[in-house]
């Protein structure tokens, strides 16, 4: 193995290290939860915690298969929310009732084997077509799309994180560690009160 080769190795651990991180973080803010729970919108624009999960589901599979030309659905048929199917903008961002959460998070789990293997089996530099962008600027590397990956999941894991403390309080960024301080419900409202109120006062101003 060339220097290059070795570096390029340790880049992609390094990148897959981190898109692993907010894999996790996904999957265990479902834990403990009921059907309703992981499934119910909690914004203005329906963002809930199982959609989550399935929308990472199909970025994984598009970006690292269908722009390496290593389509994760050539020999099997492609859900109906997939994006050369689904009828409606939002369809990969909610679960219906028929599908479970054992097949979504099961297609994430799936999502993130075939993306480890298309990282294995190229280089940073390798190229590919994002078959959903503008032709102009479709072409990416490997690395690229890496980068992009994880700053896209890292996103939605704070949103659920958000999501997740505002169905029962829970917080944190793994079940091994938080970057919360351990207050009790009694110190933290009087630490949302204190906000509030200098929000107000700020706001007077």
């Amino acid at each position: 193995m060339t220097d290059t080769d070795a570096n390029d190795e340790r880049a992609k651990a390094e990148l897959l290290r981190y898109l692993q991180q907010a894999r996790d973080a996904l999957l265990w803010k479902l834990e403990g939860l009921g059907e309703y729970d992981v499934r119910r919108p909690l914004t203005p624009t329906g963002t809930n915690l199982l959609g989550l999960v399935k929308h990472a589901s199909g970025v994984e599979l598009g970006y690292f298969g269908d722009t390496f030309s290593r389509p994760y659905f050539a020999d099997r048929e492609p859900p109906p929310w997939w994006y050369t199917r689904a009828a409606e903008p939002n369809d990969d961002m909610w679960a219906t009732p028929a599908e479970s959460r054992a097949d979504v998070t099961g297609l994430y789990r799936a999502a993130w084997e075939h993306t480890d293997a298309t990282v294995a089996a190229l280089p940073l530099d390798a190229t590919g077509r994002v078959p959903w962008w503008p032709a102009e600027r479709a072409e990416v590397t490997l690395h690229h799309v890496l980068v992009r990956v994880i700053a896209d999941t890292q996103r939605h894991a704070g949103h659920a994180d958000i999501v997740r403390e505002l169905l029962d309080g829970s917080v944190g960024e793994s079940p091994s560690g938080s970057t919360v301080p351990p207050d009790d419900e009694a110190t933290w409202a009087a630490h949302r009160a204190r906000l509030e109120q200098a929000a107000r006062e700020a706001g007077a101003a």
